[in-house]
């Protein structure tokens, strides 16, 4: 599994493209550089994992639904389906076309910071990358929480 790390800027051109930053692109073998790209569910930002690490995913979520005989499954699949596009950088310069409506979702505009947390990657506007982020004093609250000391 690639593990993806650091904060990088980039800027969207009028077209909606951006070029994948260098330490984003550096930890993906060339012959593996397709990504899938999504609105985050609970966040303003969308996501970016490896072809690979969604396809792990994906089955995960869906090997919990019946999607033969349950509706509720069904329409569950399609909302955390859709909006959901396979990119691959261009060979000159690594970049990648974002929908206009997919960047609009999240409210990135002009300029972007891509967030590695491991096995994705976030994509957020440059002016919300902070509002995904806890407090001090609740990031030690859910550390206290998480190992069981509280």
């Amino acid at each position: 599994m690639t593990g993806f790390f650091g904060r990088h800027t980039a800027k969207i051109d009028d077209k909606g493209r951006i070029v994948i930053p260098s330490g984003i692109k550096g930890v993906v073998p060339a012959e593996q550089m397709e990504f899938v790209i999504r609105k985050d569910m609970y966040s303003n930002c969308l996501e970016m994992y490896t072809k690979q690490e969604w396809a792990e995913m994906s089955q995960a979520v869906r090997s919990r639904l019946d999607l033969a005989f349950d509706e509720d499954h069904m329409r569950y699949w399609r909302t955390y389906m859709s909006d959901t596009i396979s990119v691959t950088p261009d060979a000159k310069l690594g970049r990648i076309t974002i929908p206009r409506d997919l960047l609009e979702k999240a409210g990135i505009s002009k300029e972007v910071v891509f967030l590695g947390v491991d096995y994705k990657v976030e994509i957020w506007a440059k002016e919300e990358i902070d509002g995904g982020r806890l407090s001090p004093e609740e990031f030690r609250q859910m550390g206290k929480k998480i190992s069981g000391r509280i």
